[in-house]
């Protein structure tokens, strides 16, 4: 079961619940980079199997009824990753597309053709399977929680998204704050990830947790409603003074995705007041946060607005390497080159006029990026997630605006800010995301009619 309203039921966290807390801690610390050579993969993966390993032996078996789909997904995408590090004889990985370059390397050195596994690169491909090891941690653990412990989690999170914002800000200031666990830009606004465009998109998800964590109990927000609006003005802020193009629509989406968890929430909240209130609230919130960004545009703090006038498109690696990347999707598909190889593999076909000091390590848009890695297979997989959330998703924005539908609602407004943002970006890829993910999509499962629901616990 998955309401709000029965946040302040807790008196003794679970063994999962305190598990979960250290995970997700420990994640906000150092697992905000996807580079699999950075110190925090270390840390992160490290801590990760402590803590799944303890769940193993000391948290009773949970219950998986709303997260089938979601194990499903997530044990597809392990399979196939070691899938593709099966060695196979050399007849059978010579007839896949785009291996001439290998069979060429050996027949060079005078040796006979190796069995290779079906990945280009194989140490990329077990990185990518040793990754999954967050997320699977994250659901077995969100699976053992209480129905009070879960409705703890929009706050806890909105808590990450916040101390991310303030180590944001304290980088804005000047102030030379850089995390020695990730590989982040010195000087570049990115909190506690490496990417500016992913510290954006964990700001736009502050937006769609703040007012669900205000209005989601189906109780009057009291103190909660300012603090949720303030929250809201902040996170749109820092997305400005990011620097992240990307960043801009995610929080114009986020804000937008936000109000329409908690609309009825809100009239419900002004039910006692004349009509022409609420509409007259909507327009002052929205000449508010319009005012806010003018002033910041004004004052030259708006860095992602500045960013989006001053790079010329013909020069954004992402168009620039477009055509590389599909004709190099052309050439390994349907197998696909491996998972987690586009660096290497990029390189063999990047042409001089895209060679710069520094290197393009993702293709910067991750529906692109699984089809050259995972090619076919891979896409059926893409395909059946995003039609499961697209299902689920319609069927939790058709139930109703009662408190029993709110996390549903939450959960698939966040998994769509990861799906549009996965058309410019790579923020999957991150462990912190990965958990973000997984948690969403808990959430989103939750929303199935058949489930059975355990009662509200008594407060009195």
């Amino acid at each position: 079961m998955t309401q709000f309203r029965s946040a302040g039921s807790i008196t003794r966290p679970g063994v999962s619940f305190c598990l979960l807390g250290v995970l997700l801690a420990v994640l906000w610390i150092a697992g905000g980079a996807s580079r699999g050579d950075v110190l925090g993969q270390v840390l992160v993966r490290g801590v990760t199997w402590a803590l799944l390993i303890i769940a193993l032996l000391f948290v009773p078996r949970p219950t998986l009824a709303d997260m089938r789909p979601v194990w499903f997904f997530l044990l597809a995408a392990l399979a196939l990753a070691l899938a593709q590090l099966i060695p196979l004889p050399p007849a059978l990985w010579q007839a896949l597309p785009g291996r001439e370059l290998v069979a060429r390397a050996a027949a060079l050195s005078g040796e006979p053709q190796p069995w290779r596994p079906w990945s280009m690169v194989p140490g990329a491909t077990v990185n990518a399977a040793s990754s999954l090891v967050v997320p699977v941690a994250t659901l077995l653990l969100a699976a053992g929680l209480s129905p009070a412990e879960r409705a703890w989690l929009p706050g806890a999170l909105l808590g990450l998204v916040a101390a991310t914002m303030l180590a944001g800000l304290l980088q804005f200031s000047g102030s030379a704050f850089n995390n020695p666990l990730i590989n982040d830009t010195a000087g570049e606004v990115s909190g506690t990830f490496a990417n500016r465009n992913h510290f954006a998109l964990f700001m736009a998800m502050g937006c769609v947790l703040a007012p669900a964590w205000a209005f989601g109990d189906g109780r009057q927000p009291q103190w909660r409603g300012p603090v949720a609006l303030g929250l809201v003005l902040l996170f749109a802020l820092t997305i400005l003074a990011s620097g992240s193009r990307a960043g801009l629509a995610l929080g114009v989406l986020g804000i937008a995705l936000g109000l329409a968890i908690v609309w009825q929430g809100i009239r419900r909240a002004l039910g006692r007041y004349p009509g022409w209130i609420f509409p007259a609230l909507i327009a002052a919130l929205v000449a508010l946060v319009a005012g806010f960004v003018f002033v910041s545009v004004a004052a030259d703090r708006a860095v992602a607005i500045n960013r989006a006038f001053a790079i010329d498109p013909g020069l954004d690696m992402r168009s620039r390497g477009l055509p590389t990347v599909l004709a190099m999707i052309g050439r390994y598909f349907p197998a696909g080159s491996g998972l987690g190889g586009f660096d290497p593999i990029f390189r063999i076909d990047e042409p001089f006029a895209l060679l710069k000091p520094t290197y393009f390590n993702h293709a910067h848009n991750d529906m692109l990026e699984i089809a050259l890695d995972a090619g076919l297979p891979g896409l059926l997989l893409l395909a059946a997630a995003l039609t499961w959330w697209a299902w689920a998703s319609l069927r939790a924005w058709r139930a109703g605006a009662s408190v029993r539908h709110a996390l549903p609602k939450l959960g698939s407004a966040l998994l769509l800010l990861v799906i549009v943002a996965s058309l410019l970006d790579y923020p999957a890829r991150t462990p912190m995301m990965m958990a973000m993910i997984v948690l969403a999509a808990c959430w989103l499962g939750a929303a199935a009619p058949t489930r059975v629901t355990a009662p509200l616990p008594n407060n009195d």
